[in-house]
């Protein structure tokens, strides 16, 4: 007997919103070291810790001294990356798959006395065959037993770490190739026991010839947009090499900061000005800062862990970096004199006081613009900017070109201007700055912000059939900080 669907009487239908745009994390510093443990197809890679930046370095790598650095900072960062710097020319390599434990298992190998596999190195063809596995003892042996069969050819590890084998070229630079291996023409298969295959999520990666600090930099700039600190693991850097770090951080169009610790004593020279931090201030950057130090060569890492702790969603949460403390570091005993030169030159230090404290002062970026103030302005950007492309995403009507439409978008950025206020980055005050809308220079902002869009019905006809909004203006009164502070005492007898 057939009924009839409810679905004529009561239609009812899901409509799913699509997700949201995420906001930028504003507290992940990028390491880049020029360690050959990242190659340069993979350039990037994600850690919580320091404990994975172990496993992969070790502690004696560069990478692994600024991380600790950085994570040492308490309350501690949540996030950091390391790149990989191709400084010397690559030699290719081919990152087998990654092994289960089953797969792990010696007796897969130990069963195999007349193995091969077949794989072309440099434009070689290379037919390993005879190999007899029977009396390893580990991994490490099977490894040992595939670099006697490449020969001069390249050589074979077995990377505990990662749970694979890899096979690399003896050859180094854009002419360093490696092929995925395949079944020899007789014997058993060590191709797939090694997971070199293709198919098995085994990666062959071609050389590179050397490249520039720069060209490191852009190219992990165009393949994350994950990171936004970045903080160069390297000891021997130039001078030339951080102005061109700082240029391009400058001039990209994706938000970053970039900081450099110097431990040349000519910048506590007052009388130079070809020190690194004078070039710098001269260029007057506002995404770079520097930091002295004649302790370690990435205290600025420490400086990163401090500030990419402020979570801006939260409640007075946003803090200056002059008087915090840098773990790990020493502090400097100078005098008054290079304290206040280094203070001209705009480049930070960690330094001893009189009372048997230790502070960073001043905190400013080399244009002398302050840490917090760029880093929270980086954050309100990003904010707004999400904030109203979610609007338009995510909303299931259209925002009409009206007055109300608009003041869906005006509310939106009000709204999020709200939270820079609830976080401690804007604060109620006077405005200084010109008029616009309503708003007039000297006026009070009870709010600490004013947003104004101009009324849609003044709107050019052109602007309307291109579907633009009027523009917003916004103001904002920073909260700032206290650094200085004078007291008179008067005193009467």
């Amino acid at each position: 007997m057939s009924t009839l669907s409810v679905s004529g009487v009561v239609n009812v239908q899901i409509v799913m919103s699509p997700k949201a745009a995420a906001v930028r994390d504003f507290g992940a510093l990028l390491v880049l070291g020029a360690s050959p443990v990242i190659d340069v197809t993979e350039r990037i890679r994600e850690y919580a810790d320091t404990d994975g930046v172990v496993a992969d370095f070790g502690t004696t790598a560069p990478e692994y001294i600024a991380n600790n650095l950085f994570y040492s900072q308490s309350p501690q960062p949540a996030r950091s990356f390391v790149g990989r710097w191709a400084k010397t020319a690559t030699a290719a390599v081919l990152n087998g798959a990654v092994l289960s434990v089953a797969q792990q298992e010696l007796s897969n190998f130990t069963a195999v006395t007349a193995g091969g596999m077949r794989i072309s190195v440099d434009g070689t063809l290379k037919a390993l065959s005879a190999i007899d596995l029977s009396s390893v003892t580990n991994l490490n042996g099977v490894a040992s037993a595939i670099t006697t069969g490449l020969a001069s050819a390249g050589t074979c590890v077995w990377n505990a770490t990662q749970a694979r084998f890899e096979v690399t070229s003896s050859t180094s630079g854009a002419d360093s190739a490696i092929t995925y291996a395949e079944a020899p023409l007789s014997g058993i298969d060590l191709s797939v026991l090694l997971g070199l295959q293709i198919g098995q999520a085994s990666v062959p990666v071609n050389g590179v010839d050397s490249e520039t600090l720069l060209e490191a930099v852009a190219a992990l700039s165009a393949k994350s947009n994950d990171w936004y600190g970045l903080l160069v693991a390297d000891p021997s850097l130039t001078d030339a090499d951080v102005l061109d770090v700082a240029a391009f951080i400058e001039g990209t169009g994706q938000a970053r900061i970039f900081g450099y610790t110097t431990q040349s004593p000519l910048v506590l020279d007052p009388t130079s000005t070809v020190d690194i931090a004078s070039k710098l201030k001269a260029l007057n950057y506002k995404k770079t800062f520097s930091q002295f130090s004649s302790f370690s060569p990435y205290a600025a890492a420490s400086m990163f862990g401090r500030a990419f702790t402020v979570n801006f969603q939260g409640n007075n949460t946003t803090i200056t970096l002059k008087f915090k403390q840098e773990p790990g570091i020493v502090a400097e005993s100078i005098t008054t004199g290079q304290a206040a030169t280094l203070a001209d030159k705009n480049c930070n230090v960690f330094v001893n006081y009189n009372n048997d404290t230790a502070i960073i002062q001043e905190g400013v970026m080399v244009n002398g613009y302050f840490f917090d103030e760029v880093h929270g302005l980086d954050w309100l950007q990003n904010d707004l900017q999400t904030a109203v492309f979610n609007l338009l995403y995510t909303s299931t009507d259209k925002i009409p070109q009206t007055a109300p439409g608009i003041g869906r978008i005006t509310a939106t950025i009000e709204s999020r201007l709200e939270q820079a206020v609830n976080n401690g980055l804007v604060a109620p005050g006077v405005w200084n700055g010109p008029a616009f809308g309503a708003l007039t220079t000297g006026q009070y902002l009870t709010m600490g912000y004013y947003v104004y869009a101009s009324p849609i019905d003044t709107q050019a006809q052109a602007d309307r059939e291109a579907r633009n909004a009027p523009v917003i203006q916004v103001a904002v009164k920073l909260a700032g900080a206290v650094h200085f502070v004078d007291v008179i005492v008067n005193v009467n007898r």
